[in-house]
């Protein structure tokens, strides 16, 4: 069954590849067929103004032509009238003058009307040339918009797909994950807390041994390793409790809460310095901001403890009013962010929250060169 999938998605990439070329292929042919009629435009543009020029300097060649055809048709009137006046010369010229006159009026005016219907057909030559282009650039936008689609959209399926199998994954490894938290608090609470509640009940037995035997020095000794004893307890509960979900996120607020839990990180690794920085407002945020902005940086911090072995982590938070931004950086060994690898549900789960919160999450890193986590987020408040 899964050889088939694939083969059905080669099949469908195989597919996509041919349609891509062939709309492209199109694209092209019709950005030329826009070209030429573009360029043809240009040309018959420019040969309509000079019809145009043409046709205005025949209309007064032929006003003029007219007025002096008008003048020698009136002489041979004269000479016609009274021809016995004037000699046989006379009236020769008179008749050829005005036939000259009359047949270069009427070509003139025949070219006339050849250049007005050229220009007439250059103008429409040219509205049907820019429906040409304009439906060319329409055609072209329209396929790049499907080009667009098929390079992006369509070469997304398979992200998608992979993006539902690694969620559908991230969830079962959810479901392990708190069954392995149950696990560790159990034996955290046991090893730690209730190992210690059991050593303080036998102490306290001890504690009224010694105050009825050894007297009240022997006693206030015993009583100040019991308050240690006592601390210790408390301390553990409290690590426990602040791993769960600080206390301080609801009574403090943000800014404050990440200043300490970083301080208690670098003095439990002692190794590792840890800084942290914070720029802008200092405000409080609804409460799914708060806590899942510092899981974010819980998560971040953990990541670089736990694979990057730093000497040096920075913690920098700038806050105005439409986004809070953070920078995570340390100088470990990096890695090699082209490279998939297996179980990487740490930073899955980072991108999921800060897809919850309409973010975005940038992870930039190489190998021996540290790495930065870089996430913007915006309030929206």
């Amino acid at each position: 069954m899964s050889s088939n999938k694939q083969f059905d998605a080669k099949q469908l990439d195989k597919i996509i590849e041919k349609v891509i070329d062939t709309v492209h292929n199109s694209k092209d042919e019709i950005f030329q067929i826009g070209e030429q009629s573009r360029q043809e435009h240009e040309r018959l543009l420019d040969e309509l103004e000079q019809t145009k020029a043409l046709v205005n300097k025949i209309i007064d060649e032929g006003d003029k032509l007219e007025v002096q055809t008008r003048l020698a048709r009136q002489r041979l009137s004269e000479v016609n009238r009274d021809f016995t006046r004037y000699t046989e010369v006379e009236i020769r010229d008179a008749y050829e003058k005005a036939h000259d006159l009359h047949m270069k009026l009427t070509m003139i005016r025949e070219q006339e009307r050849q250049l007005r219907m050229r220009r007439d057909e250059l103008e429409r030559r040219l509205v049907r040339l820019k429906e040409t282009i304009e439906r060319a650039e329409h055609l072209i936008s329209q396929i790049t918009v499907v080009l667009n689609y098929l390079n992006s959209d369509f070469r997304q399926i398979g992200e998608f797909i992979e993006g539902a199998r690694q969620k559908q994954e991230f969830g079962l490894k959810i479901i392990e994950a708190q069954e392995e938290e149950r696990k560790r608090l159990s034996r955290e609470i046991h090893d730690g807390p209730a190992q210690m509640l059991a050593h303080v009940m036998m102490r306290s037995d001890l504690l009224e041994r010694i105050c009825r035997e050894r007297g009240p020095d022997e006693t206030i000794q015993e009583l100040r390793d019991f308050k240690k004893m006592v601390r210790s307890a408390l301390y553990e509960v409290r690590r426990i409790i602040y791993d769960l979900r600080p206390m301080a996120l609801d009574d403090l607020g943000l800014i404050p809460t990440l200043r300490k839990y970083l301080q208690t990180v670098e003095e439990y690794n002692k190794v590792t310095k840890i800084s942290f920085v914070h720029f802008g407002q200092e405000k409080r945020l609804p409460p799914r901001f708060e806590v899942a902005i510092f899981r974010l940086v819980q998560e971040s911090v953990q990541n670089a403890l736990k694979h990057a072995e730093p000497t040096e982590i920075q913690v920098k938070i700038e806050m105005t009013n439409n986004y809070i931004f953070i920078i995570i950086k340390d100088n470990g060994k990096g890695f090699d962010t082209s490279v998939k690898k297996e179980n990487t549900f740490g930073l899955i789960g980072m991108k999921e929250r800060v897809d919850l919160l309409e973010g975005k999450l940038e992870i930039r890193s190489k190998i021996g060169s540290g790495t930065v986590v870089a996430i913007q987020i915006p309030l929206g408040l």
